[in-house]
């Protein structure tokens, strides 16, 4: 179940804090609606790295789609004369 906390209880800050762990943000509401999370720095980190990961991908769509894909053999013949250089 989500953590949810009005803004006001920031006046207390060590105790939401407290409540902030791996996978367990703590979501603030201002005026009864969601305004802001406060997240581990492991799940900041990793939902950053998920977004790089998601543009490069995009990138590699874009460029197969605009000069053509390659197929399992050419990548792999690829990767071999990599390896034997």
């Amino acid at each position: 179940m989500p953590n949810i906390k009005p803004i006001s209880d920031l006046r207390n800050h060590n105790k939401v804090l407290r409540d902030v762990a791996v996978g367990e943000p703590v979501f603030l509401t201002k005026n009864g609606r969601g305004r802001y999370v406060l997240l581990d720095i492991s799940d900041y980190e990793k939902t950053q790295a998920t977004i790089k990961l998601f543009g490069e991908l995009n990138k590699g769509r874009k460029s197969g789609d605009e000069n053509g894909w390659l197929s399992h053999e050419e990548v792999k013949a690829h990767f071999k004369e990599k390896e034997d250089e």
